[in-house]
Parts: C-alpha cells; structure tokens; sequence
C-alpha cells in the first residue's frame, strides 16, 4: 500500500466524484482510477459503490477512512518535526476551537504565531465540543479548545488550560441580585439562559444541575456570550457560566455558589503524535494565558 493511494482514496471519499478527485489530486481521471482499483484488490474489498450519478463508501471504505486520515497525519507530521529541527515550520495547521473560548484571546495568539511561522498556513473552524474532539480523533484537526468531558478517548492527549468556578448570572433586578451565594437548589423553577447544547459550558452545566436533582428549563439558547449576558441582564432567565464572564459585562450580577459544583477546565485536545507547528502553537497559548507571550517582542 502506498501513501499516494490513500491520498487518491481520501479525495474521491471526501469529494464523492472520481472527476473532482482527479482535478484536485492534479492527475488524469484514468490514473486515479487504476489507483483506487490497486488498492481495492490489495485490501480485497470495494471501497466505493459507483452509480452513474454519484459515490458512495462501502463498508470497507468507511473503516478505512478513518486509518486513512491518521495515516497521512502522521506523515505530515513526521514531516514537520524534521523541518522543526532543521528551524523551519511550514504546511498546514488546522484549529478547532468552541466559539465561546473565554480563558485566552485566541486570535491574538493565532496572528502572533503567523508572524513567527509565516510558512504555515492556518485553518480555523468553530464548533460544539463533541465534534471537535471527534475532528481530531479523526485528523482532521490538529488541535481543539473545548471544555473537558467526562470521558476522553485514551488515544487522545488533553492539556489543561484553565479552570474557574461556575457562578450565577442574573439581572439587576434579580431576588438573587443583592446575596453572596447562591445554593444550587434554590435554582428550581427558574427560566435559564443558556448555550446551545454541547456548545460552551452547556454539558457542565447540565451535569451539574442533573446531579442536584434540578429539573431545569432553559427559556433561550444562544451561541454567543454577548447574546447570553444580554437576555440575562434583560431577566428573561439565569444563567451558570464561568467566573471570568463577569469581565465582559458590568451590567450583570454574578454570584458565588453553594453545593457540590465542579470547577470548569477549558482544555487542548490533541492526538498524542503532535506535529511541529500544533506542539508550537500550544506552548504559545499556554504562555500567552499566562500573560508572557502578549507583552513579549
């Protein structure tokens, strides 16, 4: 099996079609194919059912897109951690991050990696936290910001960036407005405003209360921290939202809360073969939570 032929399998998987395949691949339709057939009577299974009007994966195709995936990453890294030593980083780093990351100012940290790291091309996309962790089991992705999960597959590698307590946001005019804390239980029966499931904190927040029998209903979801504080400051609902929310509003009233309320970790998943440029890029958002890497050069 050679990499050329996972790399023809993976455009026609990804593209659905052996004439698109071909453009991107930059070969001849005719080559490509006899690629795909090599492989197929190498492995001894089809891995494309093909119509007349599109492309479909078998079952075999399925299960070998995965390994695909990884494989090539591999080698892409392998590739890059030997320009590292030669003091070079170049290729592609693909980044996936929560769109509500609040512990690091990530662009500032991905502009400051172009200007050391010019050669390397970013990708960046936003997402819930499943997904994105299921991007980089699958390679797709070389790294991604989420809030850490109950369970983490053990062929990834989890870096903590942070974590800070839940606290209650509410409006001005708020029973809870004028108190020092809050108990979790006294939350029942109110309207919440909250992320979009899987989105943010929303799974912690779900868990926590789940844990202290709290029946809740979220009134509003949102996919912003904006929007979030806003309906909350208009008091259409409370929300449970990390501590360092409280820098971007000084209409809100956050509270400290009481009972068995687990702190919220903003982590770096990545696989355990990290490239050159992602292992880069993680050393600089750890200095630049720190503080270091914003105020250097």
């Amino acid at each position: 099996m050679e990499l050329r032929q996972l790399e023809h399998f993976l455009a026609v998987a990804e593209e659905n079609h052996f004439t698109r395949a071909a453009r991107r691949m930059h070969i001849a339709q005719s080559g490509l194919s006899a690629s795909i057939r090599a492989l197929e009577v190498e492995l001894g299974a089809p891995l494309f059912l093909r119509t007349t009007r599109q492309v479909e994966l078998t079952q075999a195709g399925r299960a070998l897109l995965p390994e695909a995936r990884r494989a090539l990453a591999s080698i892409s890294s392998a590739k890059d951690a030997v320009a590292a030593v030669q003091g070079l980083l170049r290729g592609t780093l693909s980044v996936g991050s929560l769109q509500c990351l609040h512990v690091v100012h990530l662009p500032a940290v991905l502009a400051r990696f172009h200007e050391l790291h010019p050669g390397v091309e970013i990708r960046m996309r936003q997402s819930g936290n499943a997904d994105l962790v299921e991007e980089v089991r699958a390679g797709r992705l070389d790294l991604a910001f989420v809030t850490r999960q109950p369970k983490i597959a053990d062929d990834l590698r989890v870096s903590t960036l942070a974590a800070e307590p839940l606290v209650l946001a509410c409006a001005p005019g708020s029973p809870f407005a004028g108190r020092d804390s809050v108990a979790l239980e006294e939350l029942a029966g109110q309207p919440f405003v909250d992320f979009n499931p899987d989105w943010g904190t929303r799974d912690q927040v779900d868990r926590t209360l789940a844990a202290a029998g709290i029946d809740r209903h979220v009134a509003v979801e949102v996919n912003d921290v904006h929007s979030l504080l806003d309906f909350v400051i208009f008091g259409l609902g409370v929300a449970l939202v990390p501590q360092s929310f409280a820098l971007k509003t000084d209409r809100a009233h956050f509270i400290g809360l009481r009972g068995d309320v687990r702190a919220v970790e903003t982590v770096i998943v990545t696989t355990h073969a990290v490239g050159a440029a992602a292992s880069v890029l993680l050393e600089m958002t750890l200095e630049a939570k720190s503080g270091r890497l914003l105020s250097a050069g």
